[in-house]
């Protein structure tokens, strides 16, 4: 890891206030001016407690609102939606805008997710809900995923009305509940279907892809780009029977079928597939790769080179690129140990790749358990299939600008992700979302969703003046 620190002002280890500050009359487009400040926002929305248990999306919300009305936004521009359900008023979901000058372009929307995984105080080494800086990172749950981006996004709105920035293109920013929420409620979800106009934008920057450095030399590899995303689905394979006494086993064992069906499961391999964005993640990652991995990389991509892609798929990431990923994850079996079982259910998760239909999928996963016995279904609604979105020089170019004006020589890599972010809602509602941050990580020790999880000092403020610019490059104006 680079050992280098980002200086901090004595100011910005000041402790977190809940109310917000007033905006001052000093402007400076320099990317990286007012750090102090940025480190302030990002303390209050860290350590407001936003997990699905005890926390709140709406009190984050406020308070970030609380921070735009400070710097000079009207009400009318300012909204918080709430979760209609009435157990749930924590779910309020952020919605900004800064108007733009010219009504022939379509607005550009700035989307982060608020809400985090739970964490433990017993677990941690540090207070997870305590902002910490400690041997040049951040350290808290949500320090990363993803209050950086929505920290940054909204320090950038209060920077713009600062500066009297006036964009050609209107500019919005939903900060949303309930990503990590595991479906009880789905904030992108819910503004897609209730709000679609206030959100509506050409398209839309979002979590899913950052910079990749070398977790030994700290050297900056690449920067990334997700465009698209495979699709979630759960599946629930179940086998029934009459059961019986256990000192009377029979052949027809439901615990057994089961086994056998996920065997299958475990030994059906769907079929290699490229689009545009995987094709030239493969492409590009070969270009900078040495040795066969890099030679097999470009010849996956420029010739569908069985051999190469055989030996790419040892590697699990290359492989869930590669393909629609079918996995058993749960098992629930029996009801009592001194029975024959009555009934054996497993979930089977499955990340299919985009062009395809979760009951395409069912039907597959049908046919090679090949035991009209087993049940397959699906566990829980499926949702929109998503068609990666394009990109065109408008979108890709501004990204590729900044970056080598900011870090010459680290090639910008588009990428699809194997997992899901909220743009699996906004994309196929006609929002085109990417996946950009400019935040450098090592993959091994980021530790989104697990314990200590960090986020580099100097890296988080690289983003932060990376994201800053490139919505100006996107908006326009003056």
């Amino acid at each position: 890891m680079r050992s280098m620190l980002f200086v901090a002002s004595a100011l910005a280890l000041s402790a977190c206030t809940t109310t917000a500050p007033v905006a001052t009359s000093s402007a400076s487009t320099d990317p990286g001016a007012h750090e102090a400040e940025f480190r302030g926002l990002y303390k209050e929305l860290i350590e407001t407690n936003t997990s699905f248990s005890v926390g709140s999306c709406t009190l984050a919300s406020e308070r970030m609102k609380a921070r735009l009305l400070a710097a000079g936004y009207p009400e009318s521009d300012l909204h918080i939606l709430v979760n209609p359900g009435p157990k749930r008023p924590q779910d309020g979901n952020l919605v900004a805008i800064l108007p733009g000058s010219d009504a022939t372009q379509k607005p550009i929307l700035l989307m982060a997710h608020i809400d985090v995984v739970e964490a433990r105080r017993e677990d941690w080494v540090r207070d997870p809900f305590v902002l910490t800086e400690d041997g040049g990172y951040f350290y808290a749950r949500g320090a990363s995923d993803d209050k950086a981006m929505a920290a940054i996004f909204v320090d950038s709105l209060v920077r713009f009305k600062q500066e009297g920035y006036k964009p050609a293109r209107t500019i919005k920013m939903m900060l949303n509940c309930g990503e990590e929420a595991n479906g009880e409620f789905i904030g992108a979800d819910y503004m897609v279907k209730n709000h679609r106009a206030l959100i509506d934008a050409e398209f839309a920057l979002n979590e899913g892809a950052g910079g990749r450095m070398d977790p030994d030399t700290g050297k900056y590899i690449f920067n990334g780009v997700q465009a698209g995303e495979k699709l979630y689905q759960d599946f629930t394979i179940e086998i029934t029977n009459p059961g019986g006494h256990s000192s009377r086993p029979v052949p027809d064992n439901a615990i057994y079928e089961l086994g056998q069906a996920l065997m299958k499961v475990q030994a059906y391999e769907f079929p290699i597939e490229f689009n545009d964005a995987t094709r030239t993640f493969f492409r590009r990652m070969g270009a900078i790769t040495p040795g066969q991995e890099g030679q097999d990389m470009r010849d996956a991509a420029d010739g569908e080179n069985a051999a190469a892609i055989r030996r790419l798929m040892a590697n699990p990431s290359y492989n869930a690129t590669l393909r629609t990923t079918c996995v058993a994850t749960m098992i629930t079996a029996g009801h009592a140990p001194n029975a024959l079982p009555q009934r054996a259910t497993a979930n089977v998760n499955c990340r299919i790749f985009p062009g395809h239909t979760q009951e395409e999928i069912r039907q597959k996963l049908v046919g090679a358990i090949n035991n009209a016995d087993v049940k397959v279904s699906l566990k829980s609604p499926p949702e929109t299939p998503m068609k990666p979105p394009p990109l065109p020089p408008h979108i890709l170019g501004p990204i590729e600008q900044l970056t080598e004006k900011m870090w010459p020589g680290v090639p910008v890599i588009p990428a699809m992700a194997t997992g899901a972010t909220d743009g699996r809602f906004t994309t196929p509602a006609g929002i085109a979302t990417y996946g950009v941050s400019g935040i450098f990580a090592d993959s091994n020790t980021t530790n989104a969703h697990g314990l200590n999880e960090r986020v580099g000092v100097k890296q988080l403020m690289e983003g932060r003046m990376f994201l800053y610019q490139l919505v100006k490059m996107y908006a326009g104006g003056k």
